[in-house]
């Protein structure tokens, strides 16, 4: 099977400090994106053992190419709430220079996994849930799953009409789902 790319842009799931270090979560279990598809609890946890037994280690990419690797995922870990990443863009790079003053700017603001699909099925609404995945690489990107999310540069704070405004299109995402 090929590689599949998911989208997640972030709001408060997702930090930049010092232009460089960024953590937050590429993907949260349970939340239903525009494609359709719901990551349940524990799909990355047979990847990232393996990953980790054979020494290698989870890809930071600039929009999914592989011949642009721009950083270093320091930690990718699965927790109770998603996928949990932390790193470091690396400014020793002209890329990570790029992707650090874009994200500062604003025009950067989104995460999306690479990953292949190893076991999934589909509920009666036609989503696919993703059981288990093999997971490959997290890239920062342009265009995000959740339009109206974004990522809080160093110095931003989130105020309560971003998170009303996150909290309407999902529930119209949902209301969505719920019409198909």
């Amino acid at each position: 099977m090929d590689l599949e790319h998911k989208f997640c842009r972030f709001d408060t799931e997702i930090t930049v400090a010092d232009g460089t270090k960024i953590e937050g979560y590429a993907s949260l279990f349970g939340a239903c994106d525009q494609g359709g598809d719901v990551v349940y609890a524990g799909a990355y946890g047979l990847s990232l053992k393996r990953l980790a037994g054979e020494g290698r280690a989870v890809k930071m990419l600039w929009q999914h190419d592989p011949a642009q690797p721009i950083g270093i995922w320091d930690e990718v870990r699965e927790d109770d709430r998603g996928l949990y990443v932390r790193g470091r863009i690396l400014d020793c790079i002209e890329k990570g220079r790029e992707a650090a003053a874009l994200i500062a700017a604003g025009a950067i603001d989104g995460l999306s996994i690479g990953y292949r699909t190893v076991k999934a099925a589909k509920d009666e609404k036609g989503r696919r849930l993703l059981t288990e995945l093999e997971l490959w690489e997290v890239s920062l990107v342009t265009f995000p799953m959740l339009p109206s999310a974004r990522v809080a540069a160093k110095g931003e704070s989130l105020d309560a009409s971003m998170l009303r405004e996150l909290a309407q299109a999902l529930e119209g995402a949902r209301l969505d789902l719920a019409r198909h």
